[in-house]
């Protein structure tokens, strides 16, 4: 019997078969949830529109996935993403019911577009203390504003030692929901 569906976005320069998004799906599958990985590769080629792609056509494509796995009845919705992933990810959780958020090494920032938020559903939020690109203070205090479940790990951005820890994580959430 399925539990849900899980929607697994893949961060910048990545894909839908990254190493962190896959461990999440086969997670989330052990579990018995489905699971679903778009690709934003071609929207973050688009470097014309700005130095990480075309941030809100992303946005556009998760809310476009989202709403309809929402409408083909799926059951609850969780979407989890990793940085620019996690981004648009919780943005979409304002937009599109959701049951709960997984954000891996979230930026709270990304140029013009609003400051990172996120619908009030149970989040996980895993960052790595030495995180290159996002300090850990700010996704630490955004975090414990909003009561999210925190993990850091001793890491960089990309989390490439802590790949089963954050599936292990990922996992927690579902099984809490």
């Amino acid at each position: 019997m399925r539990r849900g569906h899980c929607i697994l976005s893949h961060g910048f320069e990545s894909g839908p078969d990254a190493t962190k998004v896959t461990a999440l799906a086969q997670a989330a599958e052990r579990l018995g949830w489905s699971t679903e990985r778009p690709d934003y590769t071609d929207l973050d080629a688009r470097r014309q529109v700005s130095e990480v792609g075309d941030v809100p056509a992303r946005l556009q494509r998760l809310l476009d996935i989202a709403g309809a796995a929402a409408a083909a009845g799926n059951g609850p919705l969780v979407l989890a993403g990793s940085s620019l992933g996690a981004y648009v990810s919780a943005l979409a959780s304002l937009q599109v019911p959701v049951r709960g958020l997984f954000l891996m090494v979230p930026p709270l920032r990304m140029g013009p577009m609003p400051a990172l938020d996120a619908a009030p559903v149970p989040t996980s939020v895993v960052h790595a203390w030495h995180d290159e690109l996002i300090p850990a203070a700010g996704v630490i205090e955004w975090a414990r504003a909003r009561s999210a479940r925190l993990l850091l790990v001793d890491d960089s951005h990309r989390l490439t030692a802590h790949v089963d820890t954050t599936a292990r994580a990922f996992a927690e959430l579902l099984e809490s929901l």
